[in-house]
């Protein structure tokens, strides 16, 4: 006798941001570096102001704070936890995972399966993704945590102004959960791994282990070694939404809410003028927090839905995410 299964979805039902305490303006930066920074920042890419990690807190502590938050508005206990998976360039170690610190941090179920991902800042809306993959396919996950963490303060040069005056730290976290009800409907990741030595942190791992030397020619800090083409977002992202959107069985016009990387407020206006969305139905949150890699979507959601603007039930949302490699993901979901 055979059984019919219903259909299962993962729909996101919380969020949670943390955005440490350490915050610094482009005055202050000014005074720092004796160039007048503000005017280009917010001009090119929209900042005004970042937010630091304290000395002692790591990746893992950033994501554990804005797990806590998501958590909470869950309802969920972190023994009900089922799947872990904390997407980060800026991990606590090379390994273990800092999935494996989370879990520990938060103290999620020892029956959960933990791990990180990375491909720099698409990794967040890529957890998604295939947290959304487990929850639909396995009938023993029912609840999964996806956490974007950003530490990458750490691995600044901070005599480089051009960098150090952009990235910033934080985390936000979804929680999602398995439900009859439509939740994430499509998804779509491309890559061009010819980018791959264009900016990142480039010693430290096999291909350049760390050594003094190294160390003392600032070699591990993040390096922006050779300029994308100006377009490679603009470009990209369009597709990628139309792709999600259409595949999911719908227009673009259908979007009630779509949340980029927070890279470049001008890329953001760019491409919502190119899909023919108003600009209510984005946000951006780079102008206070910084750019904070792959905390940055989940952070936007997150501070949209605390001002009451963020996505009602039922609405078409999209999540669409880039980061260096180049590695780019998207999706789209039912809230």
């Amino acid at each position: 006798m055979s059984h019919i299964q219903s259909q299962r979805y993962a729909r996101i039902v919380a969020t949670g941001r943390y955005v440490p305490a350490k915050r610094v303006t482009n005055q202050e930066l000014e005074a720092r570096y004796g160039r007048p920074l503000d005017e280009w920042l917010q001009e090119n890419v929209g900042i005004s102001a970042r937010h630091f990690a304290a000395s002692d807190e790591a990746t893992s502590d950033l994501a554990a704070k804005a797990a806590h938050v998501a958590l909470e508005r869950a309802g969920v206990s972190p023994q009900e936890v089922d799947l872990l998976i904390v997407a980060t360039d800026t991990p606590d170690y090379l390994s273990p995972a800092t999935a494996s610190v989370v879990q520990h941090k938060l103290g999620i179920s020892t029956n959960a399966g933990v791990f990180d991902v990375n491909n720099a800042c698409a990794a967040f809306v890529t957890g998604v993704i295939i947290a959304g993959k487990f929850l639909a396919t396995e009938p023993h996950y029912d609840t999964a945590l996806v956490i974007g963490a950003y530490a990458m303060s750490k691995f600044l040069d901070w005599d480089d102004y051009k960098t150090a005056t952009v990235f910033a730290d934080g985390a936000g976290a979804v929680v999602l959960q398995a439900s009859e009800e439509p939740g994430i409907l499509s998804s779509k990741m491309i890559a061009d791994g010819q980018y791959h030595d264009y900016m990142g942190i480039y010693a430290g791992g096999t291909f350049r282990p760390i050594t003094p030397e190294l160390m003392e020619q600032r070699e591990h800090c993040l390096k922006i070694q050779k300029r994308f083409p100006p377009d490679v977002n603009s470009a990209n992202w369009p597709k990628l939404v139309r792709f999600v959107v259409e595949g999911a069985g719908y227009r673009v016009q259908d979007i009630a809410r779509v949340y980029f990387t927070q890279i470049n407020v001008n890329t953001i206006k760019e491409v919502m003028g190119e899909l023919g969305l108003p600009l209510e139905r984005t946000h951006w949150v780079m102008d206070k927090w910084g750019y904070t890699g792959s905390a940055c979507i989940p952070m936007a959601l997150d501070d949209h839905i605390e001002q009451g603007k963020g996505p009602k039930p039922g609405d078409l949302v999209v999540l669409c995410a880039s980061g260096g490699g180049y590695a780019m993901a998207a999706c789209a979901l039912r809230w």
